[in-house]
């Protein structure tokens, strides 16, 4: 069984410039190991417990640490130092370079901040994230009966900027998925916006949320949804996309919506994926946080009933390079030995499970966005 380490899949996998249409800004700075140790985990660290000894620190000593000219699996202390003595932006840009991406679409609310990122030969693109604008406009000051007209213009003005193909909404963490599906009415924002703006704060009054995901498809570019996974924010049951299903009902045939992350509900999400036309779905930030030791599996369950015009590919990379190279480093074997193995089961013939490669790597992002370059459908 080729497997992942060898075959004409991996190797055009190997090969493809990625999109990735999802992540985030990167820390180029220098780092000491309180500042790294806090950038590897979605969670707090812990006194006695470092993020080195997690599956996605063992996967950095294994698969980064080589980059840094060092043997796989050294130590923290010496992965650390390392990295200090090279600088934080000549690492940087080593892992950038090793993940092979070629387009970057960059969620520039968190961390606030333009879509920058410090790659040579590639594209950067922005993802604007609806709660940011939302959140200026009341802290610009607004009346509440003003609210709905003022986001709504705000919003048009930054999707307007040039580079802009998406936006993304962060519901997921503010309010949860089980919300009234409908649009609400007027009466119903203006009377929401008033106990808003009382206290200020982040968005997380439930009808605007409403207004916000509904804005968002009156906006017309694809709409990312963090679902699933995330930091000690969120509560995860009720990040669930499945939750989504009576809204994605109303909204059928208008914006694409791409389900980011989705683990451990990658199976609903290929659900959703594979009844509803526009709706899209990745394991990005999933898949460095398993490694690559475990991506195929993940992968597997995301593609059980998920179309492979439906996968995606994201890194959902932030704060340290690492991240990039681990993600694309994890999306390729994965999909690769998943793909192989139903080659070599005779399951799968090898130019279609080549085609589905190319799309999951980079085309599908590149016709979702209206990015250049794609293949047309059936290519």
């Amino acid at each position: 069984m080729a497997g992942a380490t060898e075959g004409p899949v991996r190797e055009a996998l190997d090969a493809l410039p990625l999109v990735d249409h999802h992540c985030h800004r990167v820390v180029t700075a220098d780092l000491d190991r309180a500042g790294f140790e806090s950038l590897l985990t979605e969670g707090d660290v812990w006194p006695g417990v470092s993020p080195f000894d997690s599956p996605v620190g063992v996967a950095v000593r294994r698969h980064c640490a080589p980059l840094l000219d060092l043997p796989r699996h050294a130590p923290a202390e010496d992965y650390l130092a390392r990295r200090a003595a090279l600088g934080g932006p000549e690492a940087t840009r080593r892992f950038l370079a090793a993940s092979g991406t070629g387009v970057f679409c960059v969620d520039t609310g968190y961390p606030p901040g333009p879509a920058a990122l410090p790659v040579e030969d590639a594209a950067v693109y922005e993802v604007v994230r609806l709660e940011g604008v939302a959140e200026s406009v009341a802290a610009a000051g607004v009346e509440p009966d003003g609210y709905a007209e003022a986001f709504r213009t705000a919003a048009l003005a930054a999707v307007r900027r040039p580079g802009v193909v998406a936006v993304k909404s962060v519901a997921a963490y503010r309010t949860g998925f089980d919300l009234d599906p409908h649009r609400p009415t007027a009466a119903e924002v203006t009377g929401a916006a008033a106990r808003w703006l009382a206290h200020g704060g982040r968005l997380a009054e439930p009808v605007l949320v409403r207004h916000l995901l509904w804005t968002a498809v009156d906006l017309g570019l694809p709409l990312q949804l963090h679902t699933g996974f995330g930091d000690g924010d969120l509560r995860l049951h009720r990040a669930d996309p499945a939750l989504l299903t009576d809204w994605l009902r109303l909204t059928a045939g208008t914006v694409p919506v791409l389900l980011l992350h989705c683990w451990p509900y990658q199976r609903r999400a290929a659900y959703l994926a594979a009844v509803f036309e526009r709706v899209h779905l990745d394991v990005g930030l999933t898949l460095h946080h398993v490694g690559p030791a475990r991506a195929g599996a993940v992968l597997a369950e995301a593609l059980e009933i998920t179309p492979f015009r439906k996968l995606l590919y994201s890194s959902d990379a932030c704060g340290v390079a690492e991240f990039h190279h681990l993600g694309a480093l994890a999306f390729r074997r994965g999909l690769a030995e998943l793909l192989q193995d139903r080659v070599d089961a005779d399951e799968l013939a090898l130019p279609d499970a080549l085609r589905f490669a190319a799309w999951a790597g980079r085309d599908n992002a590149r016709r979702v966005y209206g990015l250049p370059g794609d293949a047309p459908d059936g290519d």
